[in-house]
């Protein structure tokens, strides 16, 4: 049987809509099979305010309330661990910057996949996407989910903390996302909204409650706030890991350039807005936490946020690790959504097994996929813990970024001749990709650790499965997809149209 196996191609929710057509077989007028009459196309909808939401939406999530401690300890001061939260968001910054000029540059949503693929190939568009698939997408689930168990775990106390219970929670978290964004791409969706309200909410308590206590006299820790700085300049990376894991997410806007009203204006103009917004709530959250405890007293927190509740808020405390628990949740919940989707996205493009893009022919949600990245997430939970999988997934996607930012360079040749709406001063590319260099580079010159090895397994070995499955396309999984299109119930969806 062909790859379409059971069922002919559906349209519905995501992205899509339904089309009326005729019905083609028994079982394909069981689910009202259809005939494409006319292509979709993506409206342009996103305007400057809907992409500053999206972008700061995105980056605030459960970092804040886990990378404190991290960059504090790293960094070995108060001075130099706000230095880093600070540089981290003028990183970011540069990047979004440079993501702008590409952004206008090829009018295609995909982020870095389109870039890559224009300057590269598609060898290297596919390694980023098997990279993003693999290992990205779900460390960043299995992250934040294991800091919900964490917060989870600040309700009972008693119980210290425990490895083997925490990770069950998280592993619960994922799995009920998973069934939330199987079954309705509007349940996923209002949990988003929600989940984002809270989030907000928690930050902005924080932030107030810093401000009084700072009225109150409580500076202590910023005198002498350079004492016991590291020296260590790999140490100092791994600092910025921490950091810049809080502020990922300020590429997403490029995921739906074809959907920006006025794109040459509105894309630059909601990133560099909406990291600076972030930048801000992160600085002004990392000296509130310094206000209400010391910082050995941080470090020895497992649960930043709750201990700074207790410690200002009294018995109003509860408010805070409730409200923590909703933005990571949330958080996880927009990662499942987006992380989904480029599975869906890669499958349709052959890049992956074709079933991987169908959709549930009743509930019109890309399941396969939804599926597979939280099977992946659930692997990653079960083998590491946060600061392995913080490290781990820092390496690989600061990797990507530099290469990224090099298709930027090397398009100011291939496309010297191309009408450019932004472009940014050589000096703004060149210096991002020293950055990202040296973020790749210095953990592993002064300090080898495994999760790097593991990182650069990861990045080459999409090659092993590009050249047989994708290239030659020797695998015959027809067999497969009829089954899987039997058991869950999926269909092909409409392929959307390429710009």
């Amino acid at each position: 049987m062909s790859g379409h196996g059971v069922y002919e191609k559906l349209t519905g929710d995501n992205g899509v809509r339904h089309r009326k057509g005729e019905e083609t077989s028994d079982q394909g007028s069981q689910y009202g099979s259809v005939v494409i009459e006319n292509e979709v196309e993506l409206k342009k909808e996103v305007g400057l305010i809907g992409g500053i939401s999206l972008i700061v939406g995105t980056i605030i999530g459960s970092g804040i309330f886990i990378s404190p401690k991290g960059v504090l300890q790293m960094t070995g001061s108060v001075g130099l661990s706000l230095i880093v939260w600070a540089g981290s968001g003028v990183l970011a910054m540069l990047g979004s910057l440079c993501y702008s000029e590409l952004g206008t540059l090829v009018k295609q949503s995909g982020g870095e996949y389109a870039y890559l693929n224009e300057a590269f190939g598609p060898i290297v568009a596919f390694l980023y996407a098997w990279n993003s698939i693999i290992v990205i997408r779900p460390s960043s689930i299995a992250i934040i989910c294991l800091t919900f168990a964490e917060y989870v775990e600040s309700f009972f106390p008693s119980c210290g903390t425990p490895q083997i219970p925490m990770k069950i929670v998280a592993a619960a978290a994922i799995v009920t996302l998973m069934i939330v964004n199987s079954l309705s791409v509007k349940a996923a969706a209002r949990v988003q909204i929600l989940f984002t309200a809270a989030k907000l909410i928690a930050l902005g308590i924080i932030i107030v409650g810093g401000i009084v206590k700072m009225a109150q006299g409580s500076t202590s820790e910023f005198k002498d706030s350079f004492k016991g700085t590291t020296k260590s300049p790999s140490i100092i990376a791994l600092a910025f890991y921490q950091a810049l894991w809080a502020y990922d997410g300020w590429n997403n806007l490029n995921y739906v350039t074809e959907e920006i009203d006025k794109p040459e204006k509105n894309l630059p103009r909601a990133n560099i807005i909406g990291v600076a917004l972030v930048t801000v709530v992160y600085v002004l959250t990392n000296i509130s936490y310094l206000t209400a405890m010391t910082s050995a007293e941080l470090l020895k927190s497992s649960a930043v946020a709750v201990t700074w509740g207790d410690r200002v808020l009294g018995s109003a405390a509860t408010i805070l690790p409730v409200a923590v628990l909703f933005s990571t949740y949330g958080s996880a919940n927009g990662t499942v959504f987006s992380g989904g989707r480029v599975v869906f996205v890669a499958g349709r493009a052959g890049h992956l097994p074709e079933f991987m893009s169908y959709i549930h022919v009743k509930l019109l949600t890309p399941m396969p996929s939804i599926i597979f990245t939280c099977s992946i997430a659930l692997i990653m939970i079960g083998i590491s813990n946060i600061s392995t999988l913080v490290d781990f997934f820092s390496f690989t996607a600061w990797l990507f970024y530099g290469v990224t930012v090099a298709s930027l360079l090397v398009m100011r040749f291939t496309k010297k001749n191309e009408k450019r709406v932004i472009k940014l001063p050589i000096v703004i590319p060149i210096l991002f990709l020293l950055c990202a260099i040296y973020l790749v580079i210095a953990p592993i010159v002064e300090d080898p650790q495994i999760q790097f090895l593991y990182a650069a397994i990861f990045v080459v070995g999409g090659l092993v499965f590009y050249i047989p499955f994708v290239h030659f396309k020797i695998l015959k999984i027809d067999t497969i997809t009829t089954w899987l299109q039997m058991f869950l119930e999926i269909a092909p969806s409409q392929h959307m149209p390429e710009n």
